[in-house]
């Protein structure tokens, strides 16, 4: 790490969790060489992030989205952006996805989790430092290739679901059966079904799972 010049401003100060030891040690090796950059420590998974996000205050953490056992990464960063720190900082850090899946599920999960930024582990050296100082003033920073998926993903007609429809999916996002979710409603569990087929006819799904990925995609549920 390049230290900063009198008076100049204090270094970023991340912390790197990622699983694998030696993608790790490569990155700590990375950042070590990065102008502005202090590499305060790192975590092999979701629960040691958390705990060492609490007692270092790194401006930014740099994250893995497979993090093994434990939470993964999306988890950890909504616990990291939402929770309070205990250190006294009164901030939470911003998290930078660092990752090789590019898939519209797991950017628009990182995201709604809070990510500040997301990139793919193919990008070069300078943009991950650009990324870094980025991030830690709040500022989005996105992969190339993953703000390509953002905007078509913007771009994308949304399903025309009915009021109906847009409430079972809403309550299918909940976790609830049909059982359930015709109790909340106030209908039959047969009228259930057949929304929920005609739901997943125009999500283009054939699962409840998949019905709620796409509906969180394209910004269907409330």
């Amino acid at each position: 790490m390049t230290e900063p010049a009198a008076g100049g401003p204090a270094p970023v100060r991340i912390l790197v969790c990622d699983d694998h030891v030696v993608v790790r040690a490569g990155l700590l090796a990375l950042l070590d060489s990065a102008p502005g950059i202090e590499v305060v420590g790192e975590a092999g998974t979701g629960e040691e992030a958390l705990a060492l996000a609490a007692r270092l205050a790194p401006d930014v953490v740099l994250m893995d989205l497979q993090l093994g056992a434990g939470i993964d990464g999306v988890e950890t960063t909504r616990r990291l952006t939402t929770g309070t720190p205990t250190t006294g900082t009164g901030r939470a850090p911003h998290v930078l996805v660092l990752t090789t899946y590019d898939t519209d599920a797991d950017i628009t999960r990182a995201i709604e989790a809070g990510a500040t930024g997301y990139l793919l582990k193919a990008e070069r050296p300078e943009e991950l430092f650009a990324a870094i100082h980025a991030a830690a003033q709040g500022r989005t920073a996105l992969s190339g290739p993953v703000a390509g998926r953002v905007m078509a993903n913007l771009r994308k007609p949304r399903p025309a679901l009915t009021d109906r429809e847009r409430d079972i999916l809403a309550q299918l996002a909940t976790g609830l059966g049909n059982r359930e979710i015709a109790r909340a409603l106030f209908i039959s569990e047969a009228t259930v079904k057949t929304h929920l087929r005609r739901i997943y006819d125009k999500l283009g799904v054939d699962t409840r799972a998949g019905a709620v990925a796409v509906a969180k995609e394209q910004r269907l549920l409330p």
